[in-house]
């Protein structure tokens, strides 16, 4: 949503200040910051981006164990960036959405105090140790009711990730659940009903199912890039470089050739539980809502390190009878008639989520 959790920083001045978005994940942290132009045909230019690992143990599914090992990435990243404003990501694993309905006729100022209310029922943490936005879901102003929508995250997690940034002499300017800022980079104004977002990253594969621009559902699947590489190792040796693997995964993935049998069957062992799980969360929506035909997922749109692999989305695309491609990443930065990025295409699906964080003050 285009402001969750912003409301932990209220001053207003931070707002207007030059940004960058900042998306830390369990093994990397990944930046991304825009700035105006004046050329004809392009709003905005890339400034800097960029791609800092993350030790393992750090973070766990999302969790933050040792703040203090952030600290020193977060500081690495303000001494080569020399950025001090940031809008950083919150981990989707951590996140709790819901949907309520309220009186249309209810004052904006009273809208907060209600949603309190109703945190209760859909947040297993007590209110009093939960920070959550919320968002109005855009439809029919002539019902007497409205749709919310609502993030919430528990207290401490996000004030972990504060203390962090502070402590490394950087200012968040606000907080957002990961799947939306990807879904502020990738998806189009134009797009009907609703459209899943799948992450596929190293050890995770996250799902968000995105519905008029504002995401409603997350999920996320413990099995990533590192569970493809074991798959290959297991056929081709345990010694194999992950640089090799990779590009095993992306030149010949899941196209099933006479000498590559064992690589596809391989990798399709892996593949196949996730579509599996795509399936099932698909499912849920539609049952959720009704079976409705206007909220019904029309599209698949991938992002993240491993969605390069050859194959995947057509693969996903027979299998689940839903068109699934991967996002074009500057989908609302710029047009790339107009402007050639200097992050390569298959790179650039990492940076999604930063790109999107750092698209906030745009849009």
């Amino acid at each position: 949503m285009s402001s969750v959790l912003s409301r932990i920083l209220p001053p207003p001045a931070y707002i207007t200040m030059p940004s960058v978005g900042v998306d830390i994940s369990d093994t990397s942290l990944k930046y991304i910051a825009f700035e105006p132009t004046v050329r004809e045909g392009i709003d905005r230019k890339l400034k800097l981006w960029g791609d800092i690992s993350i030790p393992n143990g750090i973070l766990q599914r999302g969790q933050l164990d040792k703040p203090e090992q952030l600290v020193i990435v977060l500081k690495e990243f303000k001494s080569i960036t020399k950025a001090e404003f940031v809008t950083v990501s919150l981990p989707e694993e951590r996140a709790y959405l819901f949907e309520t309905t309220i009186k249309r006729d209810v004052p904006l100022k009273e809208i907060r105090s209600l949603l309190e209310f109703k945190l209760e029922e859909n947040v297993p943490i007590p209110s009093k140790d939960v920070i959550f936005d919320y968002v109005i879901i855009p439809g029919d102003s002539e019902t007497r009711t409205m749709q919310i929508a609502v993030a919430a995250y528990g207290k401490e997690t996000v004030l972990k990730y504060y203390d962090a940034c502070k402590e490394a002499g950087l200012r968040p300017i606000s907080f957002e659940v990961e799947a939306q800022a990807m879904a502020r980079s990738v998806i189009s104004n134009d797009i009907s009903g609703a459209v899943m977002l799948v992450d596929f990253g190293k050890t995770r594969t996250g799902i968000g199912i995105v519905y008029k621009g504002i995401l409603l559902y997350t999920s996320t699947i413990d099995i990533g890039g590192d569970q493809l590489s074991q798959s290959l190792r297991s056929i081709l040796g345990s010694d194999v470089a992950e640089s090799s693997l990779t590009k095993i995964k992306n030149t010949e993935g899941l196209m099933r050739g006479v000498d590559s049998s064992d690589v596809h069957d391989a990798l399709l062992s892996v593949v196949s539980i996730i579509k599996d799980e795509l399936i099932t969360r698909m499912q849920y929506w539609h049952l959720r809502n009704g079976n409705s035909e206007e909220r019904r997922i029309t599209s698949i749109m991938m992002c993240g390190g491993s969605a390069n692999m050859k194959g995947l989305p057509a693969y996903l695309t027979e299998t689940i009878g839903v068109p699934c491609v991967r996002g074009n990443v500057w989908e609302n930065t710029f047009s790339l008639d107009n402007n050639v990025p200097p992050i390569d295409k298959w790179h650039s699906f990492g940076y999604a989520t930063a790109i999107g964080l750092a698209l906030k003050k745009f849009v």
